[in-house]
């Protein structure tokens, strides 16, 4: 460019400057920006269809919810069995089971498996929880008859090949060393054997490093022969599907799928005594950061106040402005990011809040955790705080209902657990109706501090006294001694039973 042009634009730049500098000095001053953000506005209305229930006669019940308008139905085979089915020692089979089912099945080995999926449009995804086990696939409504006999030989016929079980497990080993090195998994892992002791949610649902390494081919095969039957099954098909076609299409996957003479095995109580220590210290030497859990019993999920604890957990840590994250992380900068979670099962339940933090910062946190429990109980939640935890829990649950997969994920948790399925479409009133007199006598009835236990994980040389100063009690163990398989978390400490078998 030559420079006459240089300086004619130059020119034009300066012009368009100063017009710009002169409109702003002489403009109107601009607002404030908010310090404050908006009032949630009014609660959505939710329209879902009450969900169709039909019982095949090998007792295998089908729930169906219809959503016309897109071609598309999800389809997932729940069991009503999960983690906390485990045999003493095999901590971890019931998940391992799970992700076998897609790994080969009625001759066709898991590429063979995978690409049948892909050909219909879909994927299979197959995992274990607690009190719960399923495979599920969505595609278009044209190629449901296809899925379902795909989703039928994987959960029936599953071959369960040495290979497959040897590559599941030592992959499976691997994630659980990469988690374990975590502080706060570790800490989570140790709070909730705090809190279920013995019981059969007390193990580690994804197993052990020991655990996963002696489950051999005849254990899975013996929990799947137990567990895996249609009188202990629901298929939920949500999306473009009648009821009457669900039946159908059920009848002709599923329909001959025998039901064994054998009653169901006896489910084994959740929570028993507890040999952890109410505030455990695990010296992981040489971490850059510690985990601090803080952790409590809770109702099952069948609890009439269900709903209080939903809302009660919004306000202590369900969201990023709630309290712990408040106090934790945007008042003091301790952390990352505090949170708490209610989790509710069969017949028992755990509150758990946790943070990652500095090591010397951890004494800090574990008083910031237990007076927030304890605020919980004693004061009233104000009216403000309640309306913009009730818009989080709301907004969520809406978002959760978008897909199919998200709806029949919400269906199958409610038939699991035996909740009236009309439920489906009443969230937003049972959240709406919580009062903040609720809330305090819920978290006053189910946080008292005898019952908390804590745990920490990390550099303890950093935190250990300070700890021990103000809790005299605490217990220090090291990491590398710690038995995962143990109700007590220390070796030596013979098996529970669990009246599994």
């Amino acid at each position: 460019m030559n420079r006459p042009m240089k300086m004619l634009r130059l020119a034009a730049l300066t012009v368009a400057l100063f017009a710009a500098t002169h409109a702003l000095a002489t403009s109107p001053i601009a607002p404030a920006f908010p310090t404050e953000p908006p009032a949630p506005g009014p609660a959505p209305t939710l329209t879902v269809p009450t969900p169709s229930v039909q019982v095949l006669a090998n007792g295998l019940q089908v729930v169906s919810v219809r959503r016309a308008g897109l071609p598309l139905v999800t389809a997932q085979l729940v069991l009503r069995s999960g983690g906390e089915m485990d045999p003493p020692q095999l901590a971890g089979l019931a998940d391992l089971t799970a992700n076998l089912l897609s790994k080969g099945a009625a001759g066709k080995s898991a590429p063979q498996i995978a690409g049948a999926a892909e050909a219909l449009g879909g994927s299979l995804a197959a995992a274990a929880g607690w009190d719960e086990s399923g495979v599920g696939i969505t595609v278009t409504t044209p190629k449901l008859p296809q899925a379902l006999g795909l989703l039928a030989e994987v959960v029936r016929q599953p071959d369960f090949s040495a290979d497959e079980l040897k590559r599941a497990q030592a992959q499976a080993i691997d994630d659980l060393h990469l988690s374990l090195s975590r502080p706060t998994a570790l800490a989570s892992l140790a709070a909730g054997r705090g809190v279920f002791g013995e019981g059969a949610y007390g193990h580690s649902r994804s197993g052990t490093p020991a655990s996963l390494a002696r489950i051999s081919r005849a254990d899975v095969q013996q929990l799947h022969d137990r567990l895996y039957r249609p009188d202990n099954a629901i298929l939920v098909l949500t999306g473009d599907i009648t009821p009457a076609q669900a039946q159908q299409l059920a009848q002709t996957s599923f329909g001959d799928w025998q039901k064994p003479a054998t009653p169901l095995p006896v489910r084994p109580a959740g929570t028993r005594a507890s040999h952890v220590p109410a505030i455990l210290l695990i010296d992981q030497h040489g971490a850059g950061q510690a985990g601090v859990v803080a952790a409590h019993a809770a109702p099952p999920r069948n609890d009439a106040d269900y709903y209080v604890g939903t809302v009660a957990n919004a306000v202590l840590g369900g969201s990023y402005s709630a309290r712990l994250n408040e106090e934790i992380r945007i008042k003091r900068g301790l952390s990352y990011g505090a949170s708490s979670r209610l989790q509710s099962l069969g017949d028992a339940g755990m509150w758990l809040a946790s943070a990652q933090t500095k090591n010397p910062s951890a004494p800090q946190v574990v008083d910031l955790m237990l007076g927030e429990f304890n605020r919980l109980g004693t004061t009233r939640v104000d009216v403000q705080e309640l309306a913009a935890r009730k818009a989080t829990l709301i907004g969520s649950y809406g978002r959760s209902l978008e897909t199919t997969a998200g709806l029949a994920g919400q269906v199958g948790d409610l038939a699991v657990y035996g909740v009236k399925l009309d439920e489906i479409g009443k969230y937003i009133a049972q959240v709406q109706a919580v009062t903040p007199k609720q809330i305090e006598a819920y978290a006053h009835k189910h946080l008292d501090a005898a019952g908390s236990k804590v745990v920490v994980v990390g550099d303890a040389a950093q935190f250990g006294d300070a700890i021990r100063k103000a809790h005299p009690k605490a217990v220090l163990l090291s990491s590398t001694a710690l038995d995962l398989d143990s109700p007590s978390l220390q070796p030596g400490a013979a098996p529970a039973a669990t009246g599994k078998h």
